[in-house]
């Protein structure tokens, strides 16, 4: 299965393809001269997959060398890019070389920050390794690491030259990292795609999405690709892909990094969020319910136990999306259509209100 983005200055493929990984050296050749390539990727995949992709493309004429950082959010900081632009320039990186991303999410924005700064930009590669990084974070050309302050505060916009998905690299994640990765197959659904949802309906656990990987993962890169399309720098549609992920992103960084997950916190963020938008008479009634028992039926949860709302709108107000005073939201009218509203900062305060239960 393939699917082109299509973009003025620079259009790439993704391949979507069960056991894809096999080809990665014949793939990269596709893409790419020989030349130095720097894999950078994280301890837990590197022992998975490690030697066989170096291999596969150093047989094909590429002088490889591959890097390797702790698994983790913490690894998306300056920190470390600083110490990946040393071991590039130790490699003998130059602007004709090329950087691979091999990971998960945190692998993937932080190898394309490192690519598109280190000497103002190298080419590089996507081999999304978990499911939120196959149906989200390795497409689109969004790059960045946190700092104290905020999630994704620092980052650029930077196409990769292609993205392979292997979905049987699912087979090795432990259940977190398989919800993690639903959350945002949900929310790609309730903003973009009713039939999607639908779909989810039938499903019932784990292995029913492994089963059906390479249909949620091409409908959500459909998705993706779409709106990437029409709106690459994010100042209009593509920020609809933020449903869930405001609030989401307070409460990963106010939780700890890692203490709560990605797709846990966009998890929260959409019931919180849709809860609201219905009591305004924003989203159509009974919306939310239908995301809380999505959600629920994929083990994901809810809510915090202990809701720190003047903390997490600290954290909102140092938002990507924050524009002065305001803020653009992400609700929904109805399951399968998102839109985008502009509120006051203060506003958010409303949204965050949460009843004692």
């Amino acid at each position: 299965m393939k699917l082109t983005v299509t973009l003025p200055t620079h259009s790439y493929d993704l391949l979507i393809e069960k056991g894809g990984l096999a080809k990665v050296g014949k793939w990269t050749a596709s893409l790419w001269k020989p030349q130095k390539v720097a894999i950078i990727t994280d301890e837990t995949v590197f022992n998975l997959y490690g030697e066989q992709v170096e291999t596969a493309i150093r047989e094909e004429g590429f002088d490889v060398c591959t890097f390797v950082v702790a698994p983790g959010e913490m690894s998306k900081s300056l920190s470390s890019a600083g110490k990946l632009y040393e071991s590039l320039a130790d490699f003998g990186m130059t602007r004709k070389d090329g950087v691979i991303a091999l990971g998960g999410g945190v692998v993937g924005d932080l190898t394309g920050f490192v690519a598109s700064t280190y000497m103002r930009g190298l080419h590089f590669l996507q081999i999304p390794t978990t499911l939120l990084a196959q149906v989200d974070s390795s497409v689109g050309g969004k790059t960045a690491v946190n700092t104290k302050t905020a999630k994704n505060l620092i980052g650029t916009f930077a196409q990769p030259d292609g993205v392979l998905i292997d979905p049987l690299t699912l087979n090795t994640l432990e259940p977190r990292r398989i919800r993690e990765g639903m959350a945002e197959i949900i929310k790609c659904a309730a903003i973009a795609d009713r039939r999607l949802w639908g779909l989810l309906d039938t499903l019932s656990g784990e292995q029913d999405v492994l089963n059906h990987a390479n249909e949620l993962i091409f409908a959500c890169c459909d998705i993706k690709r779409q709106v990437v399309e029409e709106d690459e720098l994010d100042n209009g549609s593509r920020l609809t892909l933020n449903f869930g992920h405001t609030i989401g992103h307070a409460i990963e960084q106010t939780q700890g990094y890692g203490v709560v997950t990605h797709g846990e916190g966009v998890a929260m963020g959409m019931c919180q969020m849709s809860k609201k938008a219905e009591e305004k008479g924003l989203t159509q009634k009974g919306t939310t319910g239908r995301i809380t028992d999505m959600l629920q039926k994929f083990n994901l949860p809810i809510a915090l136990e202990k809701w720190e709302k003047d903390k997490l709108f600290s954290a909102i107000s140092h938002d990507k999306k924050t524009r002065a005073s305001e803020i653009k939201i992400i609700i929904l009218d109805e399951i399968g259509v998102g839109k985008i509203e502009t509120i006051a900062i203060d506003e958010m305060h409303d949204y965050l209100e949460k009843e004692e239960e």
